[in-house]
This record gives structure tokens, C-alpha cells and sequence, in this order.
């Protein structure tokens, strides 16, 4: 909280002056005092108006401080000052702002309880809330709402509505349809109008047609901006159409509008997805070049590329970039180069990627852990081949440890790689957990452990053994029956 401030005011204390204080005011409660302070100076003396009352409303806003805003507006009804819509409009964008969309819609339903008639002004804030937030239903039904009540439309408007029917793929349609019938009413289509439309076909895959719109959109002189072209540009890389995305690169340079993160971030996905991540790669270092700082989908869509590729050094070396700009890669963009590891057979090394990233403390959510437990497998799987035994097993161990599954096979693989490397104790350990993991061990599982006792002469330790095995089995065939 503030200290309370003391002020000694003039004998006239006039608006201009407490707008002032107030304006200059970095601290919220010192402003306060200085807003409540102004009128208890002296008897019958200033009164706030629209302006000063405006103003303290819009600070409260700003700090996300609303039931005090909203009792500064009944302070204002109660004082009878006139409340313009523009302080309205304020409190729906704050209420935007922290993503309450129904706390607009409520305060725009009181709107005239203060004496404030809403005009087309409200009505299109208000359904644009709606929209963003992705009230589609209300926001509908809002939109017919007032247009039973006689607000007439606007081109503003029918943005709205444009964007409300891209939302879907079902009702893109409808938003060409009331494109095409703006002319009819009066209404000219302005460069907002087209870029949303462009931007909802290409999201549909109808990315021809959006680009016959962008033809329309510059011959009625309405100017595309980085973001329309940016659409085009995923649209077509969406449909494997690289050529056609690399025109609207170039076309968009010609016309002195700079790509983004968002257009270079597209190519480059595009590219990977066709096989051309080395290509992608150089359009990362122009985009570096051009001083945009690449984001994780940059980096991850070229990884993905380079390892689909198969060219894992330049993949490691863009991890190693990556988490140079402190952007901390995922459980799922580690297990990709992990896998492109064991694609090419250096189990080792994606040993050596899994460490980093336990040690990274990077666990795996939900959507990537089906794809961290198959790295695990599949890890454990390689190093036994190569004949790592002891590496093997350490990493069951961690993987036991932290709640991993193991498949039939992976057990399988390392008690036989236990009995090559003459560990029978760590391959019996081993045959214990995965039968209580509930895996029964096939025929050959327990002829290489036979085998292996019986290699190294302990023949009582074999009669044993297959007594155990027989009995198991003789328990396990009892209990089928």
C-alpha cells in the first residue's frame, strides 16, 4: 500500500489540475488519495467529472483492480455525472484483457442503468469479445440480437461476423457468402475483411482461393500486411505446394513487407515435412541474419526434419543452439534425436542425450510419454545388442526407478545379455521382476539361462533351476485350469 499523502491544494481546485496529479502518479493508492482527497478539501467545493472520474477508472483497470472500478462507476451514478460510453468501453476491454468474456457481456446489460445508451461502438466490442474468446454460440446469438433491435451494420461489424464464421470449417462458407453481399449493402470490404477471410481459408486448406482473394484484396487498393501473407504461406506449405510459398516469400519482400518468426517458422516447417531440412536450415540462418530470433516451433520443426533425415549432427547442433537462447526443449524433441540415434545404431550416444536430459530435469507430460517409454525400450534393446551390458542394466535400473514400463522383449534382451557377459545373479534379479511384472518368459529366455549355468558347470544349480521352471510351469498350467 501507499503512504498517505497530505496535499495542500489552491483555494480553486480545477479538473486540469487533479487530472494532473493524478496522471503523474506512478502509485495506484496515492493516486486514490489524491482523487478522494480533492473533494473533502473544502465544502461544496470541486466536484469530479467525466474526465477525472474516467481517469481513475482506467488506472483501477489497468492494476486489474475491478469491483473498485466498478464502485467508482456507481460513485459517479450516485453523484449524477454523466458516464460516457468510452469508460464502457474500457471496462470490456480490461475484462478482455484477463479473458472474462462474461463479466463484459453483464456489465454491457447494465450499461443503460447508468443513462448510457450503447451505440454500434459497444455492440461490436462486445461481440468481438464473444468471438476471441471463442463464445461462438453466444456471440451468435448476440449478433442477432441487435440486429432485432435496429443496429444497423457496418463494415466493423461484419468483420466480426466474418471471423466468427471462419472459426469453423463448416461456416467458412457462410463468411464468403456475407463477403460477397457487402458491396450490395453499401459496405466496401476493407483490408481487415480480407485478411480474415484469406486467413480462415487457408486454415481450411482452401488456399487457392485465398490467394484469388489477395489478387481482389490489392486490385480495390487494400494493402496486405505480414500476417496475410504469412497465411498464404502456411496454406500452402500445408498442401506440400513449396514453390507457391516460396512466390509469396518472394512477393511479399517485393513489396517491402518484412517476414516474421511466424513466415520463416512456416517454410522451414514446410521444407522438413518434404525433405529438405538442409534448405530449411539455411533459411534459419537468413532469418537469424535479418535479426528475428527464432522460437521453439523453429527449432523443433527443423530437428524433426534433420533427424527424419537422418542427419543427426546438424540436429544436435541445433539443440545446442537452441538451449544457448535459454528455450528449453521438451521430453519429445530430445526422444526424436534419441530415436535418430537408434536409427543409425549409436545406442551410446543417445544414452549419453538421455542423461543430459534427466540430469536437465526435463520429464515428459502426457501427450510425449508414450513416445519416452518406447526410447527407453528401445535404448535399453540396443545397448544389450552392441554388447553393453552393464550400461544396459544400469539404465533398467533408472528406468524401474522412475515408473517406466519395460515390453517381453526388453526384459528378454537383457537377461540374455546378462548370461553373454557371465552375470547370472543380475540375469536371475532380472527373470524375478519381469515375471512380477507380469511377463511370462519365453522358451528361449529360459534356455539361455540354462544354458548359461550349465556352461559354466553347475549342474546341481541347473537341476534346481529346472525343477523351479517345472514347478512354475505346473503352477501356471494349475491355475489356467
Amino acid at each position: 500500500m501507499g503512504s498517505k499523502l497530505r496535499i495542500k491544494w489552491p483555494e480553486q481546485i480545477t479538473p486540469s489540475l487533479v487530472q494532473r496529479l493524478i496522471s503523474s502518479e506512478k502509485d495506484l493508492d496515492r493516486a486514490l488519495s489524491i482523487f478522494y482527497s480533492a473533494t473533502a478539501e473544502y465544502a461544496h467545493g470541486f466536484r469530479h467529472d467525466q474526465v477525472t472520474f474516467g481517469l481513475m477508472i482506467k488506472r483501477l483497470l489497468s492494476a486489474n483492480k475491478f469491483v473498485p472500478a466498478e464502485d467508482m462507476l456507481l460513485k459517479m451514478k450516485r453523484e449524477n455525472c454523466e458516464i460516457g460510453e468510452d469508460i464502457f468501453l474500457s471496462v470490456y476491454k480490461a475484462y478482455a484483457r484477463v479473458h472474462k468474456p462474461l463479466e463484459v457481456v453483464r456489465v454491457f446489460e447494465q450499461m443503460k442503468d447508468y443513462g448510457c445508451e450503447p451505440t454500434v461502438k459497444s455492440y461490436v466490442t462486445v461481440f468481438s469479445v464473444l468471438v476471441d474468446e471463442g463464445h461462438l454460440k453466444m456471440a451468435f446469438q448476440f449478433y442477432r440480437d441487435l440486429r432485432k433491435k435496429g443496429i444497423p451494420s457496418s463494415v466493423a461489424l461484419l468483420n466480426v461476423l466474418i471471423k466468427a464464421l471462419c472459426k469453423t470449417a463448416g461456416t467458412v462458407d457462410s463468411a464468403v457468402q456475407v463477403f460477397n453481399g457487402m458491396q450490395k449493402h453499401g459496405h466496401t470490404p476493407d483490408s481487415y475483411t480480407y485478411a480474415t477471410l484469406i486467413s480462415g481459408l487457408c486454415r481450411v486448406g482452401r488456399t487457392l482461393e485465398a490467394k484469388e482473394l489477395l489478387i481482389d484484396m490489392q486490385a480495390q487498393n487494400c494493402q496486405p500486411t505480414v500476417i496475410t501473407y504469412s497465411c498464404l504461406i502456411h496454406g500452402f506449405c500445408q498442401m506440400n505446394k513449396l514453390e507457391d510459398a516460396m512466390l509469396m516469400l518472394k512477393e511479399m519482400k517485393s513489396k517491402g513487407i518484412c517476414p516474421n518468426v511466424i513466415t520463416y517458422s512456416s517454410l522451414i516447417d514446410g521444407l522438413c515435412k518434404n525433405g529438405h531440412s538442409m534448405q530449411a536450415k539455411i533459411l534459419l540462418e537468413r532469418m537469424i541474419h535479418e535479426k528475428l530470433v527464432p522460437n521453439s516451433i523453429t527449432y523443433s520443426s527443423l530437428i524433426h526434419g534433420l533427424c527424419i533425415e537422418g542427419k543427426i549432427p546438424e540436429a544436435t547442433q541445433i539443440l545446442d543452439r537452441m538451449k544457448l537462447q535459454d528455450l528449453n526443449p521438451d521430453a519429445g524433441l530430445y526422444s526424436k534425436i534419441m530415436n535418430a540415434f537408434c536409427d543409425i545404431g549409436q545406442f551410446r550416444e543417445a544414452t549419453n542425450l538421455l542423461d543430459e536430459m534427466v540430469l536437465s530435469g526435463i520429464t515428459p507430460n502426457r501427450v510425449t510419454w508414450g513416445l519416452h517409454v518406447r526410447v527407453h525400450n528401445r535404448l535399453i534393446q540396443g545397448l544389450c545388442v552392441e554388447g553393453h551390458s552393464n550400461q544396459a542394466f544400469q539404465l533398467y535400473l533408472s528406468t524401474r526407478s522412475r515408473g517406466i514400463s519395460l515390453e517381453p522383449k526388453t526384459f528378454e534382451d537383457l537377461i540374455n545379455s546378462c548370461c553373454k557377459a557371465g552375470d547370472l545373479l543380475r540375469a536371475y534379479r532380472i527373470l524375478e521382476e519381469m515375471v512380477l511384472d507380469g511377463c511370462i518368459p519365453c522358451g528361449g529366455t529360459w534356455k539361455v539361462l540354462l544354458d548359461a549355468l550349465m556352461g559354466r558347470q553347475k549342474v546341481r544349480s541347473a537341476s534346481e533351476f529346472s525343477q523351479d521352471m517345472l514347478i512354475s510351469e505346473l503352477g501356471n498350467a494349475a491355475t489356467s485350469s
